[in-house]
């Protein structure tokens, strides 16, 4: 009988903290997506324009930011479990504070603070999945299908929500997260103050790592910005009906599901994981292209579908070719995926602002000049890989 966990190579007694970590980054997910699902209601309640709505997902993406290089240290004194449920709270308190007011100074903060959980989240569990799974490769991949799951259905919660009011979907989801802080707090998560190896301190100095962290850093100007402006895109461009834009969301992160799970059964057996990093991102770059520069409805979601498909494995696969010393560290994977952050802090807002000047269409095009950037890197990081082999 087929078993998760021996799939995974992770020992008995952790699996139980894996499979609450995973829920964790399934909140985690619902809570990504929905942003971007509530944005066009948010922005219409407030009266927010196009550039204050790219600051507000910036500010999500600086809280993000904080949080990924915070939770490389803060473990260190208070121990992985109480950080994670601390840092993770502000999620909660986020989404809550975004539904009662409109006050520009206070929605930046309810941004900033959904972007410290998210960032907490995603720093904590990359390393415990990493650190337990023997078939590391195939965790992270199912880490991130995890997070996929929750992004899906969230904007499905904001389409049923949405006739009576958008505000009930941020409490939803702040419950939930709320439901997976608990179980945390309550498993096996060290909770002792953490002892760093030696060499553990300072800036990676491996050209390896700073690749993988350039690559990561053009895939997050491009997630980061798509999956912030999609459902304002295809409302404001009138492709599609609002509520068939929402779902558009929905469609793009069941694609990223399935490719993440696929890409959790195929990677362990690729030799040099770089070509599939590169055969994603090829696929990325072509298929969002067309995606915003046809005004056919039918292409333009067979496009989606294709990104979708395409962004599922980068992120996940290019994580899991650093050194595996860069790995099991929350210092260094702080400081590669805070780096990477700073592309998902500034391409949405430079999004927003062109999107003022140029309209919506010409916002989104400016992310295709990250994607191409992303394939040139993975480009050079498959020519090394294979030098060096």
């Amino acid at each position: 009988m087929f078993s998760l966990g021996n799939f995974l190579g992770v020992e008995k007694e952790n699996r139980t903290l894996l499979y609450r970590i995973y829920f964790i980054f399934f909140a985690s997910g619902m809570m990504s997506t929905l942003l971007g699902a509530i944005l066009p209601k948010l922005s219409e309640s407030y009266s927010l324009d196009y550039a204050f709505s790219g600051v507000l997902l910036s500010a999500h993406q600086i809280g993000n930011l904080f949080a990924v290089i915070a939770a490389g240290y803060i473990p260190y004194l208070i121990g992985r479990r109480r950080s994670t449920v601390i840092l993770g709270s502000f999620i909660v308190i986020g989404l809550l504070l975004m539904t009662v007011t409109g006050n520009p100074v206070l929605l930046f903060i309810a941004f900033a603070c959904t972007g410290i959980g998210r960032g907490t989240m995603s720093n904590i569990t990359n390393v415990v999945v990493g650190e337990n799974c023997g078939n590391k490769a195939a965790g992270l991949n199912l880490l991130h299908a995890s997070f996929a799951i929750g992004a899906f259905i969230s904007p499905f919660i904001a389409i049923l929500v949405i006739p009576s009011s958008w505000r009930y979907a941020p409490i939803l989801v702040s419950s939930i997260m709320l439901i997976a802080l608990i179980l945390v707090f309550l498993s096996k998560l060290s909770s002792e103050r953490g002892t760093r190896k030696k060499g553990e301190d300072g800036i990676p100095r491996s050209l390896g790592f700073w690749l993988n962290t350039a690559v990561m850093f053009m895939y997050l100007c491009a997630e980061a910005s798509l999956t912030g402006w999609l459902v304002t895109y295809f409302q404001d461009t009138g492709l599609f009906p609002d509520s068939i834009s929402t779902a558009m969301q929905s469609f793009l992160w069941i694609m990223i599901l399935i490719g993440r799970l696929s890409c959790a059964i195929i990677s362990p057996h690729m030799k040099n994981k770089n070509v599939l990093i590169l055969i994603l991102g090829l696929m990325m770059t072509f298929f969002f292209i067309l995606m915003v520069s046809s005004a056919n409805p039918i292409v333009s979601a067979v496009a989606v579908l294709g990104t979708g498909l395409a962004m599922s494995g980068i992120y996940p696969t290019t994580l899991s070719t650093m050194e595996s010393r860069y790995n099991s560290s929350t210092s260094a994977t702080g400081i590669c995926i805070g780096t990477a952050t700073i592309g998902a802090i500034v391409m949405p807002s430079i999004v927003g602002m062109v999107a003022e000047k140029a309209g919506i269409r010409g916002g989104i095009m400016t992310i295709s000049a990250a994607l191409v950037i992303m394939v040139l890197l993975m480009i050079t990081k498959l020519l090394l890989s294979i030098r060096r082999s």
